[in-house]
C-alpha cells in the first residue's frame, strides 16, 4: 500500500511538471508571434476589410540625408554585387534571402515583401536605409549595421532588394518620389496649363479708362 502512494505521488509530480512545460511552450510561441519581423505590422492591418497602408516613419536626423550614391541605382554590377550579399554568397553572416526568399517572396511570417511594389514605393532610399542599419524595433529585424560594417554594402543591397517591386526604378531625392532610373535628376514633367478662356461674346472687356463714380 506505501508503495503504491508513493508511485502516485511520483506519477502526480509528472502531470504536473508536463502541464508546467506545456504551458511555459504555449507562452513562448505567442512571444514568438507576437514579435514578428519588420513587415508584421502591415499583415495585421491588411487583415482588416478595407484597411489602408500607412507610410513608414520618417528616418531620424542621422539618416534623413543619407541616399543613394550616385549611378548606383543603373548600375548592373552594384545591383549584382548586393544579390551576392542578399543570398549570403558574399558574407555567411549576412543572408536576407533566409527570411524574404530569393526571389522577394517571404519565408519566414512577418518577414517585409519587397515585391509589393505599392507599399515599397511608400519608403523613401532613406528610410529603407535607416531600416536596414538599424533594424525595426520590437521586430526580429536586425541592426545590419553591425555585420555589414560598410555603408556601400548596405546601399548594394537595398539596390537589389528594390528589383523584386521596383524594377528599372530610381529613389529621386529632389522629387522625393521613385522615377524611372533614366529620369533621376530630371525636373518633374509640367502639366499642361489650361488655355485662359475667351471673353464671352458680346461681353466687352473693362474699361482702365472708364470714368470713377462717386457715391452719392
Amino acid at each position: 500500500m506505501k508503495q503504491l502512494m508513493n508511485n502516485d505521488g511520483k506519477t502526480q509530480w509528472f502531470l504536473r511538471g508536463l502541464i508546467l512545460v506545456g504551458i511555459l511552450s504555449l507562452t513562448a510561441f505567442a512571444g514568438c508571434e507576437k514579435t514578428g519581423g519588420e513587415g508584421a505590422e502591415e499583415e495585421s492591418s491588411s487583415s482588416t476589410s478595407g484597411a489602408v497602408l500607412q507610410p513608414p516613419p520618417p528616418a531620424p536626423a542621422e539618416y534623413a540625408d543619407k541616399h543613394m550614391p550616385e549611378g548606383w541605382w543603373a548600375d548592373p554590377e552594384i545591383i549584382e554585387q548586393g544579390r551576392q550579399l542578399y543570398i549570403g554568397a558574399e558574407n555567411i553572416d549576412v543572408n536576407c534571402a533566409a527570411c524574404h526568399g530569393k526571389n522577394g517572396k517571404p519565408v519566414k511570417k512577418g518577414a517585409r515583401d519587397f515585391r509589393q511594389a505599392e507599399r515599397m514605393q511608400m519608403f523613401s532610399d532613406s528610410q529603407w536605409f535607416w531600416r536596414v542599419s538599424e533594424g525595426v524595433k520590437g521586430t526580429k529585424m536586425p541592426a545590419w549595421k553591425k555585420k555589414l560594417t560598410s555603408e556601400e554594402d548596405r546601399w548594394k543591397v537595398i539596390s537589389y532588394e528594390r528589383t523584386f517591386g521596383l524594377p528599372g526604378l530610381g529613389y529621386d531625392v529632389a522629387r522625393g518620389e521613385w522615377v524611372p532610373v533614366a529620369e533621376l535628376g530630371q525636373s518633374a514633367p509640367e502639366t499642361d496649363a489650361a488655355p485662359a478662356s475667351d471673353p464671352a461674346e458680346g461681353d466687352a472687356p473693362a474699361s482702365h479708362d472708364a470714368p470713377e463714380h462717386s457715391e452719392g
